[in-house]
């Protein structure tokens, strides 16, 4: 189908650009009349004027959801329809991906379509949204909701930094240091093959092994490739059976440095849905349901599917949530403080508030742990390289004194 360019005027007076995919001009200047909007220039696009765009690389990541619903809440707080939010905020959204999405949800609201049911056939968006803006639709209260929104997902973002933030200097310290031991392997230690082939004296077995690995890396990488592929297809296939998905997510909460960090980030998380839900009016059930599906841990979203149930048939929240076995005992005592005192909102998002300052303390730890750990790992591995080197040379020295 086509694609023609346009540049409009609005009821007042300001001047508007895009494209629009038609049959024919007629049809243009038919969609933009329904918008309102006055044409003044149509024209098609050939092959080399339509614009070239990446949107496929690029993501929708929850600061651009944030800024989103920021400033959908700031704009509908003004006064501005619902439709007439979607048409400022598709021209001013920086992410082309969402801003392309934006456009598609401009126009399914002009045809009539809610917005929560337009923001559905996109799944950018995450759940909680989305039963947010429906909740927000029915009490007329959207304005609030999503402001409620943006300050959740401002907050889940500057955790999510954080504990990014934390992984980046060891991941980069880690990358180095396959590096230059590569490197090592590939092109240093070869130089000593030759020289310690004419000793005439028996290698030392680190020698030996480094030999080996250095041989195995130059000349039998491929098998180390496909290894490392058939590792990861396999692991893969392992983490989308729930078996394996329960197995790692497991794992994620009890092994050491980084499970206690886990557990604080899955609380705050949890907490924090939990309370923006209620405190909209959404039903515990669906607060629960929403929730399961946010706290990315199959471990916990298995659990608090089971306390779902649980509360369906009159039992208390507390009860099944300690049961799951992952949050700590704060977590178990505040939702009964809570469900006792009738503010489970407030005592909830109190509750997400400590947790964050804990992320915070856990992740400073969790990087004073690592850097010293990846530096002893490399001493080693550095040091067994030189001992392997400077071994045999030792034994050269030896037997020149012997003669």
């Amino acid at each position: 189908m086509p694609v023609y360019s346009y540049k409009a005027k609005t009821m007042d007076g300001q001047t508007v650009k895009g494209t629009l995919e038609a049959a024919d001009r007629t049809v243009v200047i038919s969609m933009l009349k329904e918008r309102k909007y006055y044409p003044v220039q149509i024209n098609e696009q050939g092959l080399l004027q339509k614009e070239i765009t990446f949107e496929f690389l690029e993501s929708v990541k929850l600061k651009d959801i944030a800024v989103f619903c920021r400033q959908f809440s700031t704009i509908i707080n003004a006064g501005v329809s619902v439709l007439g939010c979607l048409d400022i905020l598709r021209q001013q959204t920086e992410n082309k991906k969402l801003k392309g999405i934006v456009d598609k949800i401009y126009e399914s609201v002009q045809k009539g379509n809610t917005l929560s049911s337009a923001m559905r056939e996109h799944k950018v968006f995450p759940q909680i949204l989305l039963n947010m803006v429906e909740a927000g639709e029915v009490s007329g209260s959207l304005d609030t909701s999503l402001e409620r929104m943006a300050v959740h997902f401002e907050k889940e973002n500057k955790l999510n930094q954080k504990v990014k933030g934390a992984l980046t200097y060891p991941t980069i310290i880690s990358i180095i240091s396959v590096i230059v031991i590569t490197i090592l392997l590939t092109f240093v230690v070869p130089t000593f093959v030759s020289m310690f082939a004419g000793i005439g004296i028996e290698l030392p077995v680190t020698t030996r092994m480094l030999l080996g690995i250095s041989d195995f890396i130059r000349n039998r990488w491929y098998i180390a490739v496909t290894i490392i592929i058939v590792i990861s297809l396999a692991f893969k296939y392992f983490t989308s059976t729930d078996f394996g998905k329960n197995a790692i997510d497991m794992l994620k909460l009890k092994i050491p440095i980084f499970g206690p960090l886990n557990r604080k980030v899955v609380s705050s998380r949890f907490t924090r849905t939990l309370s923006t839900l209620l405190v909209s009016g959404l039903p515990i059930l669906t607060a629960l349901e929403v929730a399961s599906r946010v706290v990315d841990n199959y471990v916990v979203h298995k659990g608090l599917e089971r306390a779902r149930q649980e509360v369906s048939r009159g039992v208390s929240l507390a009860q099944p949530i300690e049961q799951i076995g992952v949050f700590p005992p704060m977590v178990t005592h505040m939702l009964k403080i809570g469900e006792d005192t009738g503010a489970m909102e407030s005592i909830l998002e109190k509750t997400a508030d400590f947790y964050d300052n804990e992320v915070e303390t856990a992740v400073t730890q969790m990087t004073t742990l690592l850097e010293p750990l990846i530096l002893c790992v490399m001493a080693v591995v550095v040091g067994f390289i030189v001992m392997a080197i400077v071994q045999p040379m030792f034994g050269m020295y030896s037997g020149l004194e012997g003669m």
